[in-house]
């Protein structure tokens, strides 16, 4: 079985300040931190080589996406780089995968004591539903991973985005690294705690692989996003096939979920230029 890994930062033990995740202007903090965060996508490795994996792909799916520290993983992994991916933080997913690890992951935008929750672009990005479902990135994730036919096994981060995903996802084994404290604080274990506790969920989550479902939408597939102003709903509302529906808010309609998924993109992608 190959296992694909799709890793964010924000939900790494720890991490409760967005200087901490910042690779752009790199705080004193961020080159620790991405060490934790390459240490839990090792972990996960680690485990689910353990539980019968025979193959992982990792795709770096945080802010610029090349934080993932090479040299710190097994040398027989690849890793997908670079945040000009058409299906982002779930690149390559199609590959005849037994199933995904979500590892660091966060709560979406709005969530309730989700420590940095937001989904995809916090400067765009005000809600997103499929089909009427609230959604975090775990859910648009998920979804995109059940269009190719790959279940989720394994997520961790904050406890509310861990017990979000499995009120969706009940087949999915969770690790709460932290437990969040509002929006910019945490009660956190330790990375190495963290380390241990994602190696052993990783390993069982592969043995149980058989028990996991595919999490999908079914067509038609209905997009609506709402944005943070109104500007960045006028342009996204150029894209052909959209719809504006408010003053800060599109939608937009289709069968194929991959082309959900590319439009959604789309969307945070026009909107941060608004």
């Amino acid at each position: 079985m190959r296992i694909y890994i799709s890793s964010d930062m924000e939900g790494v033990a720890g991490v409760c300040a967005w200087e901490q995740t910042d690779a752009r202007t790199p705080h004193p903090d961020y080159s620790i931190y991405r060490r934790y965060s390459t240490h839990e996508v090792r972990s996960a490795i680690e485990g689910a080589r353990a539980g019968g994996a025979t193959g992982v792909l990792v795709n770096d799916g945080h802010g610029p996406m090349r934080n993932v520290l090479l040299d710190d993983l097994p040398e027989d992994v690849r890793v997908v780089f670079g945040n000009r991916k058409p299906f982002s933080m779930v690149q390559d997913a199609d590959g005849g995968f037994g199933g995904a690890f979500f590892v660091g992951y966060h709560g979406g935008a709005g969530a309730a004591d989700a420590v940095l929750c937001h989904t995809y672009t916090p400067s765009v990005i005000y809600e997103a539903r499929l089909n009427g479902v609230a959604c975090s990135e775990a859910t648009i994730n998920a979804a995109l991973l059940g269009y190719y036919g790959v279940p989720l096994l394994l997520v961790t981060g904050d406890r509310t985005t861990v017990e979000d995903v499995r009120g969706q996802m009940p087949w999915v084994r969770g690790v709460a690294v932290k437990e969040s404290i509002g929006n910019r604080a945490a009660a956190s274990m330790t990375p190495a705690a963290a380390r241990r506790a994602i190696r052993s969920a990783a390993e069982q989550a592969v043995r149980d692989a058989a028990s996991a479902q595919i999490f999908r939408f079914e067509p038609p597939v209905v997009l609506d996003v709402q944005l943070v102003s109104a500007a960045q709903a006028h342009l996204v509302a150029t894209i052909p096939s959209f719809e504006r529906t408010g003053s800060r808010s599109v939608r937009f309609v289709h069968d194929d979920f991959a082309l959900i998924f590319k439009a959604f993109v789309a969307t945070w992608r026009l909107g941060a230029q608004a």
